[in-house]
Formats: C-alpha cells, structure tokens, sequence
C-alpha cells in the first residue's frame, strides 16, 4: 500500500501536528491520559511503556512498538507491548528494515496488513514512531488514534528539548510562542550524585551547595526531616572530596547508649569499665584520614557535647579511661532532624557546638516540596525491589502514580521506597496497581469511598440514627430520650413524625 502523505509545514519549523488532527470523540478520554501520562515523565522515553500498554489495554491496539532516537543515531526500540519479542528492546533499526524503520526515515505514516505505523515528528524529521496491530478498531479509526498520540509525544519532546537548552534569538524570531523559562536549565555538565535520584529544582540546588563543599574540609550539618537521605548526602560529599580514597565512619547516636556512646566515639583501654577486656579503637581513630558521619547529632547528652566539642576545635582526644592524647586528622559531617536553634535555646544543645557545627549549613528538601522526583524514584525503586524480589515489573498503574503524586509523604524518601517494596510483593502481573499500595495512601476517590450522597442527606440520615439510639436506650420513652438528646418534647415529636418513627416499637 502506498504512504499515506500528510502535509508537511516548513523545514526546521515545529511540527504541530494537534493542528492537524480531527481525533474521534470517542478517543478523547483516552488522549487526554495519555496527555497526563506524558506529563509526569521528565524524559519522554520513560513513559513509552506505559503508553503501549495504555494503548493496548484502553485503546483495542495490540503488538505495540516505539522507538525513539537522539539527533545521532539510529532509532531504538524503547518500549514493546505484549506478545512482542522482549529481545527487541534496546536494539537499534536501521532504514528499511521494517514498517516502523521505513516510517522513521521517511517521516509518513504506513500501513502494511494490519499494522498501522506513524511518525513522530520533530522539526522536520521523525526521531521515531509509533507501530501496533489495528486489532479491533477500523483501519481508520487505529491510524487517527495512532497520529493524535504521535502528535501529542511529539510536543512533550519538544518540551523537554526546551527546557534542556534555551532558545536562540533565531528560534524566538521564528516562533513567538517561545519564552525563556523562569526556572534555570539544568546543566548536563553539572555534577550529580551517582547514588541520589533527583533531577527537580529543589534537588539541583542542593547538588550545587554539595558540590561546592565537597572539595574543602569544611564541616557540614545537614538538616531534614526522616527519611530525606541525609546520609546519602554525606557519603556523596565524600565521595567527591580529596579524602575520597579514606574510610567513611557514620555513627547513629540515637541508636547507641548514653553509658557507651562516649566508648563508641572515643574508644577506651583495657579496664577502663566492667567488661572493657582489651584496649578498643573508638571511630574518630578509625576515621583518621577520612570522613565521619554523625547521625542525629542532636540526641547526644550535654557531656558528651563538651569532650565532642574539644575534639572538633583541638583534633586531639583521650580515650575513656586512658591519660595519652591522641591527634586525629578527620573530617566531621553531622546530621539532625530535629531544629537544633530551638534546642539551643532550650538549653538542649550547646551553643558552642552548634556554631563549631553549623559552618556550612545544608538542608535535604522533603519529598513534598521534591514532587517532580516521586514518579523517578519510584520507577528506581521498583526496579531494584524487583530485582530483589526475583520478579518483573513492567511499570505503575495510572491510579496508582495519582496516589503517589498526592499524599504528603510524612515519611519521605524511606516511606516510598518501603510502599513500593510492598507493592511489588503484591504485584501478580508485573504492573503496579493503586490496591497494592498500604491503606495510608488510598485515597476516598480511589477506593470509592467518598461522599454519595448531599450534606443534607447524610445530616437527616445521622439524625434518623440518633433518634432510634436514644429510643432503644430510653426503652420507648420518647421524652426520656428527647432529654437524652437536648430536646424538648415538642422538638422531639416533630423529630419522630418527621421521620416516621413509632416510639411503642422500642419498648421492652
């Protein structure tokens, strides 16, 4: 069959094909999630297996396939729908090869049997395409779906590549709907951690200030609520300093006891207490030369704060029980999650400490004010719980990124990665779905239990339910129960006619 041409606007201009395009008025809820499933990906190439799968499961498509390139390279297939050879993913096609290749070089869409192939167009050109099995639908009817969601990534590419670069004095000329984001671009060059996954606004200053830091010995207190990943903020500053190739020593002080805390730290000789058999090393000597890591520095006693202090402004210590002063050369990181200003000024916390602490002040965002995160870290932890687990996991449900994206997330990082571990445990299909998630996260909308009925109803049906309380309490006793509730005896009669209430069906 021969292409079907479509008209093509000037060469180098945005292709907006949503001009284009008179799509089914039966199509459109569809469209419209999959508007809102492109949205909540950062990179588009993320939200292409749950778009074949959207495609399939709500559009009557079958055999699904994308692929999508770089200004450089061949085209890749980056998502597969069902009953597609799993081997396919990840390779690269080149021109001719098949429908979807021919569809990519030529930049039309084709029609071959009943596979129906569109292109996505960017400039001109068609970095990729969308192929699937008609399936159900008229040929017609697949090829107009296919080219509204062609269309639709096609503008979230665009985005994207906007907001990577800004635009030039050329391409604002040309298209005045062009404006310079009010949000700084983010630097590929700019140095990223390899173990944190962030790439929202918030996350990107607080790379920037790591960074910054990560080359001097300055101390830091990082500050953020648990389960923000304050010592994966740590270990990445060391990582990145020149005592990189040292050991890294974090101590939780919240987990050790008051009576051995000072031992941990500082270590102590033979005899020093019951039960001190041997001489110990404490961790500012196993430090020695690297980094250590205090956790909720905050929860240390007041006598500790003094010999912790000491060590901080003199690099020297003595260990319990011993006379001989011990030199370390050792960069401190402390950590809190509670305010330690207020517990200054509560006398909590020593003053002198926290000043000596607090050179180089870093705050972890809550995830909360991260949210543009949650749907990467997610996709990150179900990819490692997965292989954990021993299963596949294909991608999240819809309702269940909804959820994601509107709970408060008390619990942070550590309560996502924990609900998406329980998800995938549940999981029988390799799909995460919104009632594998724990019950703090459902929603009323989501688990059909919000209001039915008006705020007058459910008023009449809780006083219906107070009268006949009160009547089985009293016995039938309707004044007795009008006095139960603060009514009159007028007012309660009204109440029971009103209702059709017989106060002798109560007597006992």
């Amino acid at each position: 069959m021969p292409p079907l041409r479509l008209p093509m606007q000037n060469p180098g201009m945005r292709d907006d094909r949503s001009s284009l395009l008179s799509p089914s008025p039966q199509d459109l809820p569809l469209l419209f999630e999959v508007a809102r499933l492109l949205s909540r990906h950062l990179e588009v190439e993320d939200a292409m297996p749950s778009l074949v799968a959207l495609l399939e499961d709500r559009g009557g498509l079958r055999l699904g396939r994308v692929a999508l390139c770089d200004q450089s390279e061949e085209p890749c297939f980056v998502a597969l729908g069902e009953g597609v050879d799993p081997t396919l993913l990840g390779r690269r096609i080149s021109p001719g090869e098949d429908l979807l290749a021919r569809v990519a070089a030529e930049a039309t869409p084709q029609r071959e049997g009943d596979e129906v192939a569109v292109p996505i167009l960017v400039g001109g050109s068609a970095p990729g395409g969308l192929a699937f099995d008609r399936g159900a639908l008229e040929s017609e009817r697949a090829l107009d779906l296919l080219l509204a969601c062609a269309a639709l990534v096609s503008d979230a590419l665009v985005l994207r590549r906007r907001l990577r670069r800004r635009p030039t004095a050329v391409e604002v000329a040309a298209d005045s709907s062009i404006q310079q984001p009010e949000v700084e671009d983010w630097d590929e060059g700019a140095w990223r951690p390899e173990h944190i996954v962030g790439r929202s606004a918030a996350m990107r200053e607080l790379f920037a200030l790591m960074d910054r830091v990560a080359g001097t010995d300055t101390t830091v207190l990082i500050s953020g609520e648990s389960g923000t990943g304050k010592e994966l903020v740590a270990r990445a500053i060391h990582e990145r300093s020149r005592r990189a190739r040292g050991p890294f020593v974090a101590v939780n002080c919240a987990a050790l006891p008051e009576s051995v805390i000072e031992s941990e730290l500082f270590g102590h000789e033979r005899g020093a207490f019951t039960g001190a058999i041997e001489r110990r090393r404490g961790r500012f000597e196993l430090a020695d030369g690297g980094t250590l890591f205090l956790d909720e520095i905050g929860e240390l006693s007041l006598p500790v704060q003094a010999k912790l202090l000491r060590v901080l402004q003199e690099g020297e210590f003595q260990r319990v029980g011993g006379s001989a002063t011990i030199k370390t050369e050792v960069r401190v990181l402390a950590a809190s999650n509670r305010d330690l200003d207020e517990d200054v000024a509560s006398g909590r916390f020593r003053a002198d400490l926290f000043y000596r602490l607090n050179v180089f002040p870093i705050r972890v965002p809550p995830l909360r004010e991260r949210r543009s995160d949650i749907i990467l870290l997610a996709d990150h932890f179900a990819a490692k719980q997965a292989i954990r687990a021993g299963k596949s996991i294909a991608r999240i449900s819809s309702p269940a990124i909804d959820l994601f994206m509107t709970y408060h997330w008390p619990g942070n990082v550590r309560e996502l990665e924990n609900c998406i571990e329980r998800a995938v445990v549940l999981s029988t299909d390799a799909v995460i779905h919104a009632y594998h998630l724990p019950p703090s996260l459902q929603s009323a909308e989501s688990t059909g239990t919000g209001p039915v009925s008006s705020l007058d109803a459910s008023l009449s049906r809780l006083e219906r339910e107070l009268l006949v309380e009160a009547l089985k309490m009293s016995r039938g006793n309707a004044a007795e129960a009008g006095r139960r509730l603060g009514l009159s005896e007028r007012r309660m009669g009204l109440a029971l006619r009103r209702y059709g209430l017989d106060w002798r069906r109560f007597r006992t």
